[in-house]
């Protein structure tokens, strides 16, 4: 019985989050109980609980971990201030005539959303209450709609900037940073969080092209499941779209460009994404929008300025030109802020910050309190001597690296059915990938192949997320089986996604390699 408590503490794990316990609650609180009956029964030295300070310590000052808040505060912002409601009005009146084209506009809203907010919840709720009853009064089937809707909700876990990846890109780093360890290097690498987020960027886009190619196929052979629009909507004209599309996509190069570019570390970027939302949501409310354009515009060329035309005013050799410069960036700096304070107003006047702030700091208070309470787990699970069983276990498996990490695959593809993806990310991940990286596995390549199978675990039922979150934001029309059959055939695309990173390992290696 003793020898098998660390296998009795994740079943237990399971079961008490199934009866709908708090996750951070039921992690921590199974934990601390096995860690009591392990030092009750000899198979568990106490003291080793002496470590979860330090573990508290390194996750509160981990530097990659507070870009999560930033990012999720960018995202609340655009859906508070209903950016994504015009851009997928827009979307679906460009695209409505074609047969199957509401779904297709529902995608490519769905990628443009993920990569400007990276919030899986948000936007499935935004396009299940606007896009889903527009696709059921053309005539779509029901189920198809719900499947479309729910799976370009998920973009947003694959796609960077996402809060998915910053924690594989920390989870990976320390499994490959242990890897190198027991390999005898003590001169160790680590990985970054931009090497995940351009390793995503081919995989991510890659899926949104299955998506597609099967919205139009089945359009193509099964017409009566999507119909066109009625004759009679609106197209949107040029300035509409451009209005629609534009600042979505200037805000993405403005933090991805940054981050792929090496000109900004992550967080930093995130702290750009987060000030260009409030400006745009500023500007879209109406408060100041010429001025707040002029600041927003004031800010870019500051960034492009400063970079190609660095000013050090502390140093004692400056010319005339220097000081030239480094007063127009003074005033450059002075417009933006002058912008922002202004979109602040606006937003706090239309209480859209106020819902923001709250849905940031409910969202950001889970991810880091799962964190904590799983750094307790995984502490007493490897006293419990779990780490040394999982890594038996991977190295016994028939097929080598490769059934290993099949197995591996296979395992957190069915987790997925039941647990969360930070959860899954936190507890799993860090007991099976330092192995997995030990048997020849690329880490990067890995933490992609990995990520896209917990992107899946959104759409599994019975507790895949963005089932429950479409469920509350769907019309009462749309009944729990037509949400559950509707996402099955993107499962599939899911594992064909999978396995083409599998078969075509560059699709996830070549732009990190090229860019870092």
């Amino acid at each position: 019985m003793t020898e098998n408590l660390d296998l009795l503490m994740f079943a237990a794990l399971v079961a008490v989050i199934l009866c709908g316990f708090p996750v951070a609650f039921s992690i921590a609180g199974v934990a601390i109980t096995f860690a009591y009956l392990g030092w009750l029964t000899g198979a568990m030295d106490i003291s080793l609980l002496g470590a979860m300070g330090q573990r508290v310590f390194g996750l509160l000052s981990n530097e990659v971990l507070i870009a999560i808040p930033l990012f999720v505060l960018m995202g609340a912002v655009l859906e508070k201030s209903r950016i994504a409601e015009v851009l997928l009005d827009t979307m679906g009146r460009l695209f409505g005539q074609l047969r199957g084209g509401l779904g297709i506009s529902v995608v490519l809203v769905g990628a443009l959303l993920a990569a400007s907010t990276g919030i899986v919840g948000a936007t499935v709720v935004a396009m299940g209450m606007i896009a889903l009853p527009t696709m059921l009064r053309t005539g779509y089937d029901p189920r198809v709609a719900s499947g479309i809707v729910c799976t370009a909700g998920t973009l947003g876990q694959i796609i960077p900037p996402s809060t998915l990846l910053i924690i594989l890109a920390d989870v990976m780093s320390n499994a490959y940073q242990q890897a190198q360890y027991e390999q005898g290097k003590f001169s160790v690498e680590a990985l970054s969080v931009g090497q995940f987020f351009a390793a995503a960027l081919i995989p991510g886009l890659m899926l949104v092209g299955l998506y597609l190619v099967y919205i139009l196929l089945r359009g193509m052979l099964r017409p009566q499941d999507m119909p066109p629009a009625a004759a009679d909507l609106a197209k949107p004209d040029r300035s509409e779209i451009l209005g629609a599309v534009v600042p979505p996509v200037l805000l993405i190069f403005a933090v991805l460009g940054a981050i792929l570019g090496g000109v900004a570390t992550p967080t930093e970027a995130a702290s750009v994404g987060a000030v260009g939302a409030i400006l745009m949501a500023g500007h879209r409310l109406g408060y100041s929008p010429r001025l707040i354009v002029f600041g927003a515009a004031a800010l870019i060329l500051l960034g492009i300025l400063s970079g190609a035309l660095p000013v050090r005013l502390q140093r004692s050799d400056l010319s005339a030109t220097d000081y030239t410069l480094g007063a127009l960036y003074a005033g450059l700096a002075v417009a933006g802020i002058v912008a922002l304070l202004l979109a602040l107003r606006g937003t706090i006047k239309a209480k859209v910050m106020q819902e923001a702030a709250t849905s940031t700091l409910t969202m950001t208070a889970m991810i880091f309190a799962t964190i904590l309470a799983a750094g307790i787990f995984s502490l007493v699970f490897i006293g419990l001597g779990g780490e040394e069983r999982v890594a038996a276990l991977l190295e016994d498996l028939p097929g080598g690296p490769t059934g290993a990490l099949l197995f591996t695959m296979l395992f957190v593809f069915v987790l997925g059915f039941f647990l969360d993806f930070v959860e899954i990310s936190v507890i799993v991940l860090p007991l099976v990938t330092p192995t997995l990286i030990l048997m020849g596995h690329d880490p990067i390549w890995l933490g992609i192949l990995i990520a896209i199978n917990l992107q899946t675990s959104f759409l599994t039922p019975p507790f895949g997320f963005s089932l429950f979150y479409l469920r509350g934001a769907a019309p009462p029309e749309v009944s729990t089986g037509h949400i559950y059959a509707g996402v099955v055939p993107f499962i599939g695309l899911q594992a064909i996604g999978v396995l083409l990173v599998w078969l075509l390992p560059s699709l996830a290696t070549w732009l990190p390699g090229a860019l870092f």
